[in-house]
């Protein structure tokens, strides 16, 4: 009987024994053709990217002065402050304030051309306690009359013209 067990346990210890096979990555030669070919596509698909995040113009971003002038008060001034978002285009905020009167400024910019700023957001002025918003897109324009660009909607709420200058 012990002989019995013991035949059984041999032929149970071979039988259940490992195997060593070999575990070897083999990649076709056209897998690593094709693996090159996607690295190859990555690194000018990081380059197209890195060129599409770059300016076309000048970099804005940083603080300017925001000047405020109107016919019935005088003029006064703040800060308006780029942030860039992508390509040419920031978020602008700044405000400008006098006595009682403020002007604040929120939005997007997207520099379309060296003279051009389109404007997306609300420009809200205070003046002699009377409250403007203005929330339409428009422009600001380099008018050749000095280092600023002018906002082109001057006319406020009442019927007078406001100048609202970002300076480069």
């Amino acid at each position: 009987m012990k002989k019995i067990i013991l035949i059984i346990s041999a032929i149970l210890l071979l039988s259940c024994s490992k195997k060593e096979t070999e575990n070897i990555n083999v990649i076709s030669a056209e897998a690593k053709k094709i693996e090159s070919i996607n690295v190859e596509r990555q690194k000018l698909n990081d380059s197209i990217a890195i060129r599409n995040q770059q300016n076309i113009f000048k970099d804005l971003s940083g603080k300017h002065q925001l000047k405020f002038a109107s016919d019935e008060t005088s003029s006064f001034s703040g800060t308006a402050i780029f942030e860039k978002i992508g390509r040419d285009l920031y978020t602008l905020s700044g405000n400008a304030k006098s006595g009682n009167n403020s002007l604040e400024i929120q939005g997007t910019v997207k520099k379309v051309s060296e003279k051009h700023l389109n404007f997306e957001g609300i420009i809200s002025q205070k003046i002699n306690g009377t409250v403007y918003k203005r929330t339409k897109k428009t422009t600001f324009f380099d008018e050749g009359k000095g280092k600023f660009w002018r906002l082109q909607n001057k006319i406020n709420g009442s019927g007078f013209v406001d100048y609202i200058d970002i300076y480069f």
